[in-house]
Parts: C-alpha cells; sequence; structure tokens
C-alpha cells in the first residue's frame, strides 16, 4: 500500500512539474507577441481622431474619484469627454463629482443616481445609463480609482485604431504598498495565466478572452451590436462579461501592456484584496458549489502542495522543477507588470489566501443568499440568471 501511495505520488508530482514548465515555455513564446503601449510606435495621435468618452461610475469613492477624475482631465487628447455618475452614494462621492464638473464643464458631465431599477446591479445600471446619453465613436469605461498617464488615452486609442479593433483591454499596473499585496497581486498575475493566454485573445479561434475593470474601450457600434450592458444587467463581474460577450459576437477584441500607462491600487493589504474576491469569486463560478470545490482542489494540487516536497527525496526533482519554473514565471511577468520577482517565494502562502477567500465566497453568499456590495443587497435567485457560464 505504502509502495502505492508513493508511486501515486511520485506520478502527480511530475504531472504537476511538466504542467508547470509547459505553461512557462508557452508564456515564453506567447507573451512577446502582446502589444506594449510603451512603444514609442503608438506614441501618436490615432488615424481620423475619434471622439472618445470615458465613463467612470462611482459608489462611496469620495477616497480617490477626485484623483481619478484629475488625471483624466491632464489627458493630452483633444477629442475626450468624461461622464462620472454618482451612485447613490451616501459619502462625499457626488459633492467631489460636482465641484470637479463645475469647474470643467466642456469635459466633465455629472450624472446622479438616486434610485436603482430592479433587475440591476448599481454599477451596470450606472454605466449602461451614462452610455445611453453618449454618442461618441469609442467609450471607455473604467473604475473610479483608476490613476492615467497624460498619455494613456491617445497611445490606447492609436493602438486601438491601427489594430481595427472593436475592444481594447490595457493591462493595468498594479500598485504595491503593503508585501501582504505583493504576495496576493503576484499570485494573481501567474494563475491568472493558467486561466487566460494573452497572446491567444486576439485569434477568433480561441475561446480566450478578456475584460478588465480599470480599462474596457470598446468601439461604440460593437457596445451596441452587443446589447450593451443592458444585456448584462445582474453579472458581478460585469468587465469579464463584457470581454467574453465581445469575443463570443465575433467582435475583434485585442489586449495590450501598458507598464505606468494606467495604475490602480486594488486594495489595502491581503485583507482588504479577499474582501474584494469574497463579493467576486464564487459568481465567477456561476454560484456553482462544485465547480469552484474543483478550483481548489487545482489550486491546492499545483500551487500548495509542491513546497512538501522537499521533504521527500524522491519528489525533490519536480518540486525543484516546479519551484523554478515558477520563478521564472514571476520574473518574465514581472517585467511588464513590474511586481518584483521575491513575490514567487510567497506563491504557496498566496495560493491558501485565495483557496480560503474561494471557500468563504460560497459560504457568505450561501448563507446570506446573496451579495451584499457597497450597500446593496443582491439576492441569488437574481443572480443565478445571468453568469458568466455559457
Amino acid at each position: 500500500m505504502i509502495h502505492i501511495l508513493r508511486l501515486w505520488a511520485q506520478s502527480v508530482a511530475w504531472l504537476v512539474a511538466l504542467g508547470w514548465v509547459y505553461k512557462l515555455l508557452s508564456v515564453i513564446r506567447g507573451l512577446p507577441l502582446v502589444p506594449d503601449l510603451c512603444d514609442p510606435q503608438w506614441d501618436r495621435l490615432p488615424d481620423g481622431m475619434p471622439s472618445l468618452t470615458v465613463i467612470v461610475p462611482a459608489r462611496q469613492e469620495a477616497a480617490d474619484i477626485g484623483a481619478t477624475l484629475r488625471s483624466l482631465l491632464a489627458q493630452d487628447y483633444p477629442n475626450l469627454q468624461i461622464i462620472a455618475v454618482d451612485d447613490r452614494s451616501t459619502d462625499e462621492t457626488g459633492f467631489i463629482i460636482d465641484r470637479i464638473a463645475q469647474q470643467h464643464p466642456q469635459h466633465i458631465r455629472a450624472i446622479h443616481v438616486t434610485e436603482l431599477p430592479a433587475g440591476w446591479l448599481g454599477k451596470t445600471h450606472a454605466m449602461a445609463l451614462a452610455a445611453r446619453q453618449d454618442e461618441s465613436d469609442w467609450i471607455l469605461f473604467i473604475d473610479a480609482d483608476i490613476l492615467f498617464a497624460p498619455d494613456s488615452l491617445r497611445r490606447a486609442l492609436a493602438f486601438a485604431v491601427a489594430a481595427e479593433a472593436d475592444h481594447l483591454v490595457t493591462v493595468p499596473t498594479l500598485l504595491i504598498k503593503r508585501w501582504d499585496e505583493g504576495m496576493m497581486l503576484g499570485f494573481f498575475q501567474c494563475i491568472g495565466l493558467w486561466l487566460v493566454r494573452p497572446w491567444r485573445i486576439s485569434d477568433p479561434r480561441y475561446r480566450d478572452a478578456i475584460g478588465a475593470g480599470a480599462f474596457n474601450l470598446i468601439r461604440r457600434s460593437a457596445y451596441q451590436q452587443i446589447g450593451g450592458f443592458e444585456a448584462l444587467p445582474m453579472i458581478i463581474l460585469e468587465d469579464l462579461a463584457l470581454g467574453r460577450l465581445v469575443k463570443s459576437s465575433g467582435l475583434r477584441q485585442r489586449i495590450a501592456f501598458a507598464p505606468g500607462l494606467v495604475r490602480v491600487h486594488w486594495a489595502s493589504g491581503a485583507l482588504g484584496l479577499m474582501h474584494v474576491m469574497v463579493k467576486n469569486l464564487f459568481s465567477g463560478f456561476g454560484f456553482s458549489t462544485p465547480m469552484l470545490l474543483a478550483a481548489c482542489l487545482c489550486v491546492t494540487i499545483f500551487c500548495v502542495l509542491p513546497p512538501v516536497g522537499f521533504a521527500f527525496p524522491s519528489l525533490r526533482l519536480p518540486t525543484l522543477i516546479v519551484a523554478a519554473a515558477s520563478l521564472a514565471l514571476y520574473w518574465f511577468l514581472g517585467r511588464r507588470s513590474l511586481i518584483p520577482t521575491l513575490y514567487a517565494l510567497l506563491f504557496p502562502s498566496a495560493a491558501v489566501v485565495f483557496i480560503v477567500a474561494m471557500l468563504q465566497s460560497m459560504r457568505t453568499v450561501r448563507r446570506q443568499g446573496g451579495v451584499t456590495w457597497r450597500g446593496t443587497f443582491y439576492p441569488l435567485k437574481d443572480l443565478k440568471r445571468f453568469t458568466l457560464l455559457p
């Protein structure tokens, strides 16, 4: 029996090691194909100078909305308008939006939502409402805590037009203020490559698709073709859902890196990131308990257990291969994400936190019978009508 268990452990260890090596080789081969907006060729105005409107939904964002709007006002692209939507905030968000809009009436329009219609999430409703009041060629949907370099929108639009894109996601630079944030964000960038291959996003033959709340740039005609956010009224991960809907509709999707051009501090510390994940993760599995538990098992096998192999002589070689591959993956990704490679040493710890967050997300949603976010409760029976799963 012990011999059988030893053989089983060795087989699993080598399969995990080969999986990591395959992923590393595919990233080394594929990731350089993803464009970088910092390249000199994108330091120009887009052909045709299309109009662009940035839509900024905000609820309880008094700490960040001012800096976001000021970074948008500092953009060097001339054909730009901004719509800021105060979504029923009870803090100073609405006041800050109004004050900045009054100072810059030619560039910023303020919208105030006082009541949420039935059948909508607050954020998707705010974005849909703003989009209905705009007629620009391109729409950029962002979160209310994003900071932009002055040339970021011009470069992004120049690339989107040249690439004939219908939808462009710019990968944001994640700001790290604490070691535990770096631990989790490094893990996210690495594990994300097991879910989506960025170099396949532009290829219509593959299902890989992307969306990002920090930067979803979409051509107005494409937004209308997919039905806008009216087609996604109660999806919590609406940014990813928008990307998947664009790709499944046969439209041209693109992704680009932009180190330092688009920046966001996602949350404060590992606990802050867990708070965000508890809201999001269960919905990402279509509120399916078996799928979430299967994901927990996969993360355990590929991310948590490998270091245990150092304790067993017969498992040390595949364990060393996993450690070397993950370290190389962190280094290769860090050249674009600016996340230091040394956070790879905390990868197994981050994986444990991620598993706990998944289980806590499932437990919380099932116990509450829904999701509570920013003071609004959304029943599970309504959320299940719209999921990310096909």
